[in-house]
């Protein structure tokens, strides 16, 4: 970003070298659909211009990242919401649909920024696109690792039935929710023109020990 903070990166060793490296995530190439509005505007309209092996150092401004950084995103929270937690300036908190970082206590009223971090920053990319997708197979594969979803997935008959694999991702495991199969559905129907219908199979292994 414009203050030279690395925010975000898929390259294991430029983390290294910056001293920011994390042994708990998995540093590879992303898969994106271009156009899909999976990444902030401004690197999406820059990533539709470019061609496969091309590099590019793309800035994003505000306007067509994260956003202004609005006032009205800043609200005064009583501590005693927290229940046991007991918070501590720059903690996240999660409040179910939104996310706020603490900002300080005073008197039992606690300070909290829901504004996104990068809001109002101007963003500074390096990207470099290194293949385009071609196979249904692949392409729907593509899709699940963008939301961290590590499943085993094959297409017959137009119908993608995807096994589920948990995986571990950043150190947290996923979640698949309804939500998220819906939103992962309905873009690999989208975008996949060889599948028109979306098949989660679960699978169930016995338990480790058995009733005597």
């Amino acid at each position: 970003m414009e203050s030279g903070e690395i925010f975000d990166l898929t390259d294991e060793s430029i983390a290294k070298k910056e001293n920011i490296h994390n042994s708990n995530f998995r540093y590879k190439p992303l898969p994106v659909v271009v156009g899909a509005g999976l990444v902030i505007k401004g690197l999406d309209e820059e990533l539709t211009k470019m061609n496969v092996g091309e590099e590019k150092e793309v800035v994003v401004s505000p306007e067509k990242g994260f956003g202004q950084r609005d006032p009205n995103m800043i609200r005064i929270v009583p501590e005693k919401s927290f229940g046991d937690k007991k918070p501590q300036p720059g903690m996240i908190i999660d409040f179910g649909q939104l996310k706020g970082r603490v900002q300080s206590i005073t008197a039992g009223r606690v300070r909290v920024d829901f504004n996104h971090p990068l809001a109002g920053k101007t963003l500074k990319y390096t990207v470099k696109i290194l293949e385009k997708i071609e196979s249904p197979d692949f392409q729907a594969k593509a899709i699940l690792e963008f939301f961290g979803a590590d499943a085993n997935i094959a297409i017959k008959n137009n119908i993608a039935e995807i096994h589920e694999i948990p995986k571990i991702r950043d150190d947290k495991e996923l979640r698949m929710t309804p939500d998220l199969k819906h939103r992962i559905a309905d873009m690999i129907m989208e975008y996949v023109k060889e599948v028109n219908e979306v098949q989660f199979i679960e699978s169930f292994k016995p338990h480790s020990h058995k009733h005597e």
